[in-house]
């Protein structure tokens, strides 16, 4: 990703989308799922990073945004809009295959291999963590690494208490590309167009002012 391109205005459409899906705001989500596919999301695109909102904000949300999306395609097919459907993701590996996938792409995000007392606590923690986010979730890939992170830094800078975790995804944000520019617009448009507290989350957390970490520590 060039360090002088801005986002584009259908990146931007991600983080807004992702945050009112993870908040619950249906009206909100409407209308931001609105502007993501006139600015040239396709549907698979954001059915992609809404199924993803399920592993931070949970399936009640994200089944829930799911279906918000349905009202909105038909709403915009009664109008005579034909919105493109986009690509499908390659087939998934294996089943035996995710766990592997899951910590070679969670090391490869993060920096570094992901561990700490946490997962020896609860190590189901950490095998769900690799097999179904970072494996069976992130080795889809007709939605990139980049705009994965944007989805993630909406949905997470809504939810109070996750600060940490929202800070540990702004580095992930800089190892898939995202410049300090393209970061600050993601707090830019959080505040603007989400909520003033969610932005000044996401900016504690760019800052660096807010501990980061995946629940566990890196080494």
């Amino acid at each position: 990703m060039n360090h002088e391109q801005p986002l584009s205005e259908r990146q931007l459409a991600i983080v807004p989308i992702a945050a009112f899906a993870a908040s619950g705001d249906m009206v909100r989500l409407g209308n931001a799922l609105q502007a993501g596919l006139d600015a040239g999301l396709t549907v698979n695109e954001i059915k992609e990073l809404l199924v993803q909102m399920y592993a931070y904000a949970g399936f009640p949300r994200s089944l829930n945004a799911l279906t918000q999306l349905m009202k909105v395609l038909d709403e915009r097919k009664a109008r005579g809009i034909a919105d493109p459907a986009g690509a499908t993701p390659s087939p998934l590996p294996p089943p035996e295959r995710l766990h592997e996938i899951g910590t070679a792409n969670q090391t490869r995000l993060s920096g570094a291999p992901v561990k700490g007392p946490l997962f020896d606590f609860a190590p189901q923690a950490d095998a769900y963590l690799k097999e179904h986010l970072f494996g069976a979730i992130f080795a889809r890939d007709n939605v990139s690494w980049a705009d994965r992170e944007l989805a993630t830094l909406g949905g997470i800078a809504v939810l109070p208490g996750a600060n940490a975790q929202l800070a540990a995804h702004m580095r992930i944000g800089r190892n898939v590309g995202l410049t300090e520019a393209q970061l600050r617009e993601v707090v830019a448009v959080l505040r603007e167009r989400v909520a003033s507290d969610a932005g000044e989350r996401a900016e504690s957390a760019r800052q660096g002012t807010a501990p980061g970490t995946l629940a566990g520590d890196r080494s």
